[in-house]
């Protein structure tokens, strides 16, 4: 059911107000950590956001000539300062309409309280998941495509009860996101009767982790639950027990999925299991094959949350008739909502036609896009385990 955002007025945007008119530029924040503990894949998210604002482009029916530009900024993942200097910069320097991103849940709430509201500028992150953001004041103004923390938590746990593990520990980056995550967990592990042993944080960047993983192993646990970095301190603590023996079994969540993971650690990960958000379906195909012939890696996580991110910014400006911040936060949920003929990926200028006729779409993406309240999002998972240092899919959830 389509939703209208409330007590939205024009003076909110008064800030970003750039009317992009007719065969001009309309300029899109890309706001990922290009640097940092998830730099392995933000390159691929960032690739994945600017495929479908090509894709609008060359569609040649985007708001009759007017030419989406991408511009990046780097939000570190971790350092709220360096993210909002970026926002900033993107807002009043380069003056973005909106913003793709940013990535991690922290930097996200910065940029989104600092620079998106006072600017009016909407956001719609393709993987900030933590479940603080779905209440945060953002005026109507911040969306995401993946799915919070809240699900993410519970599928975890009741993967666990499937396989009869009953006691684990947990490590959690020392953020929003590693909290919100590790908290959701346990609240629904002990729920299923499950035991945490202990829930502890860790620090990014530290050199030795064998302090923490020495107290995770001496509280005990059949398995230890890492809720934190694939390029940091995840994977540091991940290393520590391999090189102490603490734990022959890792659960992961989705920041500790990636490439670079497995090629180094992964013939020591046998066994190892976790989530990702992911989808499966005629639309995730039609995105496999989309992207496998632009030269990108369709299976790097979050890669198809920022294609369709990008894309509800460009079809929300359809929708409103102009390439503005008000026409993108008025439209968003309209565009990416039942009622209206499903768009999937490869389909925006049958989408932009639609709606220069005054129908009405339903996108659903590469995601299965449903946007059900004030920045949440439905969603799945794709529960996987590592089998000959290799991801293999079990199941969606």
């Amino acid at each position: 059911m389509k939703k209208l955002l409330l007590a939205t007025t024009a003076t909110l945007f008064a800030g970003a107000a750039f009317a992009a008119g007719h065969g001009t530029e309309a300029k899109v924040g890309v706001i990922l950590g290009f640097t940092g503990p998830l730099e392995s894949i933000t390159p691929m998210m960032g690739d994945g956001a600017e495929l479908a604002l090509k894709e609008a482009n060359d569609s040649g029916k985007f708001l009759d000539g007017v030419m989406l530009s991408p511009v990046r900024g780097d939000s570190t993942c971790i350092d709220a300062a360096a993210a909002t200097a970026a926002a900033e910069r993107l807002v009043t320097t380069d003056g973005v309409v909106a913003i793709m991103g940013a990535d991690c849940s922290g930097v996200t709430g910065a940029v989104l309280s600092n620079v998106a509201v006072p600017n009016g500028v909407p956001m719609i992150s393709p993987s900030a998941t933590s479940p603080a953001l779905s209440t945060a004041e953002d005026n109507g103004l911040f969306f995401r495509t993946a799915p919070s923390d809240a699900r993410q938590g519970q599928v975890l746990a009741e993967i666990l009860t499937e396989k009869e593990i009953t006691e684990v520990a947990v490590t959690y980056t020392n953020n929003d996101y590693g909290k919100g995550l590790a908290d959701s967990f346990q609240a629904a592990f002990e729920e299923a009767g499950g035991t945490v042993t202990l829930s502890a944080p860790h620090e990014d960047g530290k050199a030795d982790y064998s302090a923490e993983i020495g107290a995770l192993a001496s509280a005990g646990g059949e398995a230890l639950a890492v809720f934190g970095y694939t390029d940091q301190g995840g994977k540091g603590m991940i290393q520590a027990s391999i090189d102490t023996g603490a734990f022959d079994t890792y659960i992961m969540g989705d920041g500790m999925y990636g490439d670079q993971l497995l090629a180094d650690l992964g013939a020591d990960m046998e066994g190892s299991f976790g989530t990702v958000p992911w989808s499966e379906g005629e639309g995730t195909d039609m995105f496999n094959k989309l992207a496998t012939d632009s030269g990108l890696n369709p299976d790097s996580s979050y890669t198809r949350e920022s294609y369709d991110a990008a894309a509800l910014i460009a079809l929300a400006m359809m929708a409103g008739g102009e390439a503005t911040s008000k026409a993108v936060a008025e439209n968003v949920l309209n565009v990416a909502n039942a009622p209206g003929e499903q768009i999937l990926p490869g389909e925006l200028g049958k989408a932009f036609e639609i709606l220069a006729n005054g129908g009405e779409i339903d996108y659903v993406g590469a995601t299965g896009v449903e946007l059900i309240g004030p920045g949440e999002a439905a969603g799945s998972y794709r529960h996987f385990t590592v089998k000959d240092g290799k991801y293999e899919t079990v199941e969606f959830k």
